[in-house]
């Protein structure tokens, strides 16, 4: 396995409230697979990504990328390890502005130590890759949008990691631009031989994994297959969330019977009734950024 995750937990503090992100999740991933992680705002997706790409701490629980366990390494180690074996990939680019195309996937290479002519060897590759050579002399602010991100991902892939973390890579993107991103992931995790783990709410990109893992209140829920173009082992995502909702609205019904035949105090009532209409609105939240309409 590539991706090892047992028992992770994911706890903040904010002032007196504590928020539990991850609450012991479980999952593997195999070397040279690519895997969607799907779930509400809120979920854990993001936070799941960060611990396993060593850019947050776990509470417990560990995490074991290619036979190293991330969990336990000390703050130099991070650094060693982010640098030479994961390549992140976020929604909002982080990209340096001042600087062209080619530099920008050249910087990763900078820190490694990398000489100047191969950085710049493996610059033209990536750009090449990502279809970019007439624009590698440009700064960001004169790409567009899917050119930045296509950026990016040549960034990301600048050391050779042999894992790419994608967070919302088609989030900030039109419909157009986000389909020439989903094309180019599955041609980084088939033809460069890279294991993809990608965070999105995006159903085609999401069927363009091996599998998809849906993560909700902290844990993963569901772990299935893509069937076949257009549907999911899911049905749809949009399909998910309406079941979600509907199972909601059946514990909110029955919340009020037991109410009122005293199984329980008005507290725990108010308690239990508050939490479930939070997580609806998170649900509904997911559907309308879908453009659907519950």
């Amino acid at each position: 396995m590539a991706i090892v995750v047992k028992d992770l937990v994911k706890t903040y503090r904010l002032g007196r409230v504590e928020i539990h992100a991850l609450r012991g999740l479980t999952l593997t991933v195999e070397d040279g697979e690519m895997v969607s992680l799907i779930g509400p705002s809120g979920s854990g997706k993001t936070t799941l990504l960060n611990v396993i790409g060593g850019l947050d701490r776990a509470s417990s629980g560990s995490v074991t990328v290619f036979g190293k366990e991330v969990t336990a390494l000390d703050p130099s180690e991070l650094v060693e390890f982010r640098r030479q074996t994961v390549g992140h990939i976020f929604q909002t680019l982080n990209l340096i502005p001042t600087l062209t195309a080619a530099e920008n996937v050249e910087l990763p290479m900078v820190s490694l130590g990398i000489p100047k002519a191969k950085r710049w060897w493996r610059v033209e590759e990536l750009i090449d890759a990502v279809g970019l050579r007439e624009r590698m002399g440009h700064k960001p602010g004169e790409l567009s949008g899917g050119e930045q991100q296509r950026v990016a991902i040549a960034a990301a892939l600048a050391n050779d990691p042999p894992l790419i973390l994608a967070d919302e890579p088609t989030g900030e993107l039109d419909t157009f631009n986000a389909g020439i991103i989903v094309k180019y992931l599955p041609m980084v995790n088939r033809e460069m031989g890279k294991t993809v783990i990608m965070v999105t709410h995006d159903p085609s990109a999401a069927r363009v994994a091996d599998r998809i893992l849906r993560i909700q209140d902290g844990d993963l829920k569901t772990d299935v297959e893509p069937i076949g173009a257009g549907v999911t082992g899911l049905a749809t995502y949009a399909d998910m969330l309406r079941g979600r909702l509907s199972e909601i609205d059946a514990q909110l019904a029955g919340l009020e019977e037991g109410f009122r035949q005293g199984e329980m105090t008005g507290d725990e009532y108010v308690e239990r009734q508050t939490t479930l209409r939070r997580t609806r609105s998170i649900l509904l939240d997911e559907l309308h950024r879908l453009g659907v309409v519950h």
